[in-house]
Order: C-alpha cells, then sequence, then structure tokens
C-alpha cells in the first residue's frame, strides 16, 4: 500500500509538471469516455432497464406474424376475448387501445389529452398499485359505458391538479361524457411501452361505441399476456395459432387466420428491432471513437516515454526492478484515465440535465422517442460501466510504454539518451501501427458521418406528396359535438377559413400524413359478392377529404377531378387513388372510370393522383384511396389552411373564425412542417450522432499524425539542419519531416474506406438508404483526410524547413 501511495503521488507530480500534455490527453479521455456513457445511458435506458412492472419477462404481447412498422393495433376487441377465453397457455390476457384524445375539462381547466383505453383487469393484470385513491378493477365493469372512471398519470395530475389528493372523486369530462377520478397512477408508470406517456387511463367498454365492441374488422386493440408457469412463447404461439385458425372457419367474413406471434412489450411493437439495430450499431461506432481516443493516448504516452528513457535508466541502475518502473508507468495511465473518466461521466450527466430541463431543438421536442432518450440519465449501472471502460482505456493506452519499458536496455540509453525501439524508416514501429489504427478509424467515422448526412439530404428530397410550407393545421376537439359533424357545417366553416385575408386555399382531411390514418382497410372488386377478408385484393390508407384538400395540401392530380360537395350519399359513390392503388389493381389500364367496393359501398375513381408518403418517411410506395366527405360519416376531421401570410399571423384569426361557427370546440394550431418534423426525427438523430463522432475521430486523427509529425521532427533536428546545410531541396526535406504519417495516412485511409464498403449493413440499422459507396461520400472522405493530413502535419513541416543549421551545429 505504502509503494502504490508512492506511485500515486510520483504520477501527480509527473502529470503536474506536463501539463500541456496532460491537458490534450484529459481532453481526448472526457471525449472518448464521455460519448460512450451518453450512448449506453440511452440504450440502458430503452433497452437494458426493465417495464415498471410486475414479472416483465413472463409478459408478451400478441403481433401478427407480417413484420409491420408504427403499428400496434392487430387484434378486435371481440378476437381479444376469444384468444383470452379460449387459451390455455397464458394466465390471463389483458388489451389496450393507445388512441384516445380529446379535451379533458375540469373545474380548473381545459386540457388536450391523450390516453388509453384499457380492459378492466389492465392494472391488476401489470401488477400497478395506485398513487393515491384507487384503481378501476373487472369487476367494476357490467357492458357498455358500465364504468364512467378515470386513473390519471402522474404528470397530469400534477399539470392540471397541482398534485390535489383531493381530485379523487371529483367528476370530470372528456368526449363530452363525464369520468369520475378514481386514482393516480404511480410516477413511473407509463404503460407498457417506453415512448409512450398517456396522460390517463379509462375502461375500454366506456371508449368504444357498443357496435364497435362487437365489430370484428375493428382491429383497435393491442393484447397482452401473461404466461403461465412452464410454458414457452413457441408453446403459446402454436396454442393462440390453432384458435385463429378456428375462428377464420366461424367468421369467415372477418377473421382471416393470420398467424400470431409474440415480442416482448416496450419498444413501440415490431419496431424494436429497428431501434435495437439502430442503438446496438451506435454503440459500436462510440466504441470505435473510444478506441481510436486510446490509440492516440498510447501514441503519445509511447513517445513520453521515449524521451524519458535517460530518467527510467537511472531509476533502474539504482536498483529499480523492470516491474517497478512498468508499475509506474501504468499508475500514471490509470491516474490520466480516472480522472479524464470522471470529466467524462460529469460532461454526459451535464447533458443529460441540460435535456431534460427542455433545452431541445424543435424537431426533437415533438417526438416520442425524446422523452425516453432524455430520461436515460446517469445511474448506478451507468456509473459501473463508466468505471469499466476507464480502466480498460487505461491499460489499453498504458500498455504500450509499459511494454517499451519493459524490452529497453538500461544501459543503451544511458550512453545513446533514448530506449525502445530504434528510430528506422524501413520499418513500422509501434506507434506507426497506433496512428495507422487511429486513421482507419477516423476514416470509417468519417464514412459514416457522410452516409448519415447523405441520408438527410436524401430524405429531405423525398417526395411527400404534399407542400407543407405554408400550411397551418387547425384541429377541433368534436368530442363535446354529438354525432358526426354535418358536411353542411364542415362546409360553411371551410367557406369562412377561406374569406379570412391572405388564405389561399382551405379543405378537411380526417388526418394529415404522419399522423396515423387508417391503414389496412379491405378493397374488392366489384362483383364480389363474399366479402371475406380473404377475397379482398388491396389493403390500402383511407383518407376522408373535403373539396379543396388536394390544392390547400398542395397535392398534384394526374389525371380526373376533386370530390365535389355534389358527391352525396345519393349521387354515385366516387374516390380518388393514388399511382400505386391505380398499378395494383388495374396495371396499365386507365384507372378514371375503374369500380372497386370500399366500406360496402361501390365507388368509381373520378381522379388519380401522384405517390407520396403517408406514414414514414422510409415506407415503400403504399396505394392509398381518398373518399369524399360529403360520402362519408366521418367524426374528426383537421382543416387545411394555405396562406401566405406568415403562420404565426393566422393562429388568431382562425381561432376566432372557427370559434364563431363552433364556440364550444377547443382548437388546436400549428404548422405542417412542424409535423412533418417528427417524421425527420431519426434521420436528424443519425446525422448529428454520427457527424459528432465523425468530427471527434477527426480532431483525434488531427492530434495523432501531429504529435508523430512533430516528435519525428524534434528528433531528427540536427539531421534536418545538417541536410540544409548541404543544400537540401525543400520538398526532400518536407519528405523527411512528415513523408511517414503521411504514408500512413495513406494507407490508413484506404483500409478505412475498403472496410466502410463492407459496412452498409451496419450503417443501414442507423441511416435511411445507407450506401458507402456513393461516389459523393467516397470523394468526400477521401477529400476529408487528404485535409486532415495536410492541417496536421503543415507546423511540423514548416519547423523542420526554418532549421538555422549555425546554431544547432554551434548548440552541438
Amino acid at each position: 500500500m505504502k509503494d502504490l501511495l508512492l506511485d500515486l503521488r510520483y504520477a501527480l507530480r509527473v502529470l503536474w509538471k506536463s501539463p500541456a500534455f496532460t491537458l490534450v490527453a484529459l481532453i481526448t479521455l472526457m471525449l472518448g469516455i464521455g460519448t460512450n456513457v451518453v450512448v449506453f445511458a440511452i440504450l440502458n435506458a430503452v433497452l437494458l432497464h426493465p417495464l415498471e412492472l410486475s414479472d416483465p419477462q413472463n409478459l408478451y404481447q400478441l403481433r401478427l406474424r407480417p413484420w409491420t412498422s408504427f403499428k400496434l393495433l392487430t387484434t378486435s376487441y371481440p378476437a381479444f376475448e376469444d384468444y383470452r377465453q379460449r387459451n390455455s397457455t397464458f394466465s390471463d390476457m389483458a388489451a389496450f387501445n393507445g388512441f384516445s384524445e380529446g379535451a379533458l375539462r375540469s373545474d380548473k381547466a381545459v386540457l388536450n389529452v391523450y390516453g388509453h383505453a384499457v380492459t378492466g383487469n389492465y392494472f391488476d393484470f401489470l401488477g400497478v398499485q395506485p398513487q393515491a385513491g384507487r384503481l378501476f378493477h373487472a369487476a367494476d365493469e357490467h357492458g357498455p359505458s358500465s364504468a364512467p372512471y378515470i386513473v390519471l398519470s402522474d404528470t397530469l395530475w400534477r399539470r392540471a391538479f397541482n398534485a390535489d389528493p383531493g381530485v379523487v372523486g371529483t367528476t370530470v369530462r372528456l368526449y363530452n361524457h363525464p369520468f369520475m377520478v378514481v386514482g393516480v397512477a404511480p410516477a413511473r408508470f407509463h404503460g407498457t411501452d417506453k415512448f409512450d406517456r398517456p396522460d390517463y387511463w379509462i375502461p375500454i367498454l366506456n371508449y368504444f361505441e357498443p357496435d364497435q365492441l362487437r365489430n370484428r374488422t375493428l382491429t383497435a386493440t393491442t393484447v397482452l399476456g401473461r404466461l403461465k408457469p412452464g410454458v414457452t412463447p413457441q408453446q403459446a404461439t402454436e396454442n393462440l395459432n390453432t384458435i385463429a385458425t378456428q375462428l377464420a372457419k366461424e367468421y369467415p367474413k372477418t377473421d382471416t387466420g393470420m398467424p400470431l406471434r409474440l415480442i416482448h412489450p416496450g419498444l413501440f411493437g415490431d419496431n424494436g428491432d429497428v431501434i435495437r439495430g439502430a442503438l446496438y450499431s451506435v454503440t459500436g461506432l462510440a466504441l470505435l471513437v473510444l478506441l481510436a481516443a486510446c490509440a492516440n493516448l498510447a501514441s503519445l504516452f509511447a513517445a513520453r516515454s521515449a524521451d524519458r528513457s535517460r530518467e527510467m535508466a537511472v531509476r533502474a541502475a539504482l536498483g529499480s526492478s523492470r516491474w517497478r518502473l512498468v508499475r509506474q508507468l501504468l499508475t500514471e495511465a490509470m491516474v490520466l484515465s480516472l480522472i479524464g473518466g470522471a470529466a467524462g461521466v460529469a460532461m454526459a450527466s451535464l447533458m443529460f440535465g441540460v435535456l431534460n430541463r427542455g433545452s431541445l431543438p424543435s424537431f426533437m421536442s415533438q417526438w416520442p422517442y425524446t422523452a425516453l432518450a432524455v430520461s436515460g440519465s446517469v445511474n448506478l449501472r451507468v456509473y459501473l460501466v463508466s468505471l469499466v471502460l476507464t480502466l480498460v482505456s487505461g491499460l489499453l493506452f498504458g500498455m504500450i510504454p509499459a511494454r517499451q519499458v519493459w524490452r529497453s536496455d538500461p544501459f543503451q540509453a544511458m550512453k545513446s539518451g533514448r530506449a525502445g525501439e530504434p528510430l528506422s524508416l524501413r520499418r513500422f514501429t509501434s506507434r506507426d501501427l497506433l496512428l495507422g489504427a487511429q486513421i482507419v478509424i477516423c476514416t470509417l467515422l468519417v464514412i459514416s458521418s457522410l452516409v448519415a448526412v447523405r441520408g438527410m439530404v436524401r430524405l429531405l428530397h423525398v417526395p411527400l406528396g404534399f407542400q407543407p410550407q405554408g400550411v397551418v393545421l387547425a384541429d377541433l376537439d368534436w368530442s363535446e359535438i354529438e354525432g358526426n359533424m354535418p358536411p353542411e357545417k364542415v362546409k360553411a366553416m371551410i367557406d369562412a377559413l377561406q374569406s379570412v385575408p391572405g388564405v389561399t386555399a382551405a379543405g378537411t382531411v380526417n388526418r394529415v400524413p404522419f399522423t396515423g390514418g387508417l391503414h389496412g382497410v379491405p378493397v374488392f372488386p366489384p362483383a364480389t359478392t363474399e366479402f371475406t377478408l380473404n377475397n379482398s385484393v388491396l389493403a390500402p390508407y383511407r383518407f376522408t377529404v373535403s373539396p379543396g384538400y388536394l390544392e390547400a395540401a398542395g397535392t398534384c392530380l394526374l389525371q380526373g377531378r376533386d370530390v365535389s360537395w355534389d358527391d352525396t350519399a345519393g349521387t354515385p359513390y366516387v374516390a380518388i387513388v393514388n399511382e400505386t392503388f391505380a398499378r395494383k389493381m388495374w396495371g396499365d389500364t386507365p384507372a378514371i372510370g375503374q369500380r372497386f367496393i370500399i366500406l360496402d359501398h361501390l365507388r368509381e375513381v373520378v381522379g388519380v393522383m401522384k405517390d407520396g408518403k403517408y406514414h414514414d418517411m422510409e415506407e415503400s410506395p403504399q396505394p392509398v384511396v381518398y373518399l369524399p366527405l360529403s360520402q362519408s360519416d366521418q367524426r374528426y376531421v383537421t382543416f387545411i389552411v394555405r396562406s401566405h401570410r406568415a403562420p404565426n399571423e393566422m393562429v388568431e384569426p382562425l381561432k376566432r373564425t372557427l370559434s364563431g361557427l363552433e364556440p364550444n370546440a377547443p382548437i388546436t394550431v400549428q404548422r405542417w412542417p412542424d409535423v412533418v418534423e417528427g417524421a425527420l426525427f431519426s434521420a436528424r438523430a443519425a446525422a448529428i450522432s454520427l457527424s459528432v463522432m465523425g468530427v471527434l475521430a477527426a480532431m483525434l486523427a488531427v492530434t495523432g499524425i501531429f504529435g508523430t509529425a512533430a516528435y519525428n521532427v524534434s528528433r531528427r533536428m540536427k539531421e534536418f539542419g545538417i541536410r540544409l546545410a548541404l543544400g537540401a531541396r525543400t520538398k526532400h526535406v518536407i519528405s523527411v519531416a512528415v513523408g511517414r504519417p503521411m504514408v500512413l495516412l495513406g494507407i490508413g485511409s484506404l483500409t478505412g474506406l475498403f472496410l466502410g464498403v463492407f459496412a452498409a449493413r451496419l450503417l443501414g440499422q442507423i441511416v435511411y438508404q445507407a450506401n458507402p459507396r456513393d461516389p459523393v461520400v467516397v470523394v468526400g472522405a477521401v477529400l476529408t483526410m487528404a485535409l486532415l493530413g495536410i492541417a496536421a502535419s503543415a507546423i511540423p513541416a514548416l519547423r523542420a524547413l526554418t532549421v538555422d543549421p549555425s546554431k544547432l551545429l554551434r548548440e552541438e
């Protein structure tokens, strides 16, 4: 212990005497370890931290066998009841609908809220205990609309009711219906999805109408199940698929018998595969940054150890063993690593503190993933991983100089003043290999960042099928209005909006793209008589629009006409389809005039519009059908208003106009580009994270090349003086001074480019249409590495050229 304390004191004294070296090393470690701490903290929150539920490892979610993106609802309520009653492998099952939203009215405020409609056994099934009051149970339900109870989330309880326990037992209004507040959920409970933050929970029997609860074609629930002891997921899947086959035979018109599978809930359905792949890939790239930092520090420590060779030789001559000297060097490395690791953890904690205070870019603050990402605070598990990274880093960059000292000859060092690997231009030293490794990693990360930026640019130029710039969206909460909104009133509202100064076009749609929508509505040929799902030929997205929507949205109508107010229930039913719908249905045959059946009506195609994006930016072309509002039963609409005025100037006029026609409906106005920003979140996050890693790697490469070149020049100053005195040309001096780092730069860059070409699969987990072979990426990486090399070697090269031979010879 005494020797260890002596080593620590000496290590601190040596590092204090070299402030420039110590500062560079600490910054390098802080950035390398800090980056990994941030990435691991998010990985821990998303993938490693279990749900705050009872026995989460035994909890499963039912999914359709085909992989579906961003789709949680898979089962109708009657089918859920059948699975629950007929299965023999689950101890219990529960279901929920995660798309409940509306205005919550209380004595204190009116708030737009979002929540879940759940089965009565939901809280007991998940093992949740209330924070205040009680939760509702299966015994509270006695048929449709029999349980008007609501459980508040901790967030809503504090935001709307100032955490007042007296709110329990009071009545609030939601969907124009009274609900009694029976309790408050615990603060750490947010349901079964980590990316979800519902404000409330209500019984599903009080959310759906009685006919919806009996409708087997309405896939409106997400089903959860808890396995019985000793039952495997494979056995449960086989049991469920047997039931699905039976239901298809019993209800051939509504049930398809599509096979099911089981997944653990928590990562937004099947998107868990994408999220896991992206996070593991980013973690791998972050580890590369740390590896480059260790290589950089190992190179610096090796050079510093060579300069201290006389000191080590003297200590050896005075009786110190090789192990004693090696231990001293490792102690210095570990002390530096621990201080740098602590700085990295502090940097990560500071970053999460800033994010948790809401200092987020606008494109991130509106995306559901952000709530979980910023909650990835530095906890005990993160501290332990940080400590492991710190210790391993210290060993990695401390072993190189330790190996040098172990293999050195003290007597030779006493005579020449240097020990370690002899200077040779004909073979690579360990420092050269370390620099080469840094350059390879830097090239890989530069390629990754360029691929991410190219993916972002590619997404920004993807045709959306609409033009969101200059458009504002106005949402009315129709829950306070009984029944469906009459088309005549919607028409009056649109006419009123069109009269607002600055408005050039206005219309309505049931849901704007990227905010959900009804997907999978079966389409049948016109001669169909048996309307079973197996007889459907297409399952498109369905949007309900008013006249003027296409103009307001900036959507291009390729053929035919827009829908009209004259298209009523008393006239032939019509529809507009997109190019993909027309191609899949009729091939090269003109679509105008063709007929198909959807939602129990035979419809004629009166228009064809361009394809676009409807659910996410990366989706393949999807079939879409637009139905006239005047021929549909549509309760919820969003007003699309195009104007040449600034969006902030339109908010109050729009609210005033709509409130004059419907004073009881709360109105929310937002810019359409803000909605689209959410769809670009993943691409922006990838571009930012990989660009940051690319910049860090570039900084490490610059310091590595500069350090190697500067060290080479400092060791050979007398040689340069003699060469210049003998008339050596400038290019020859530069070649000798920085030739080796430049050769390593070329070899390392080519190796990195070669490896980057084969990294497409890894980058594809993070970036949209990742293509490391893209000529722009390759040329950009080559130019970047060349500029880094020139910038890093310029100062050492100039120092070699400005040597004064006479001064050096006098000093000698």
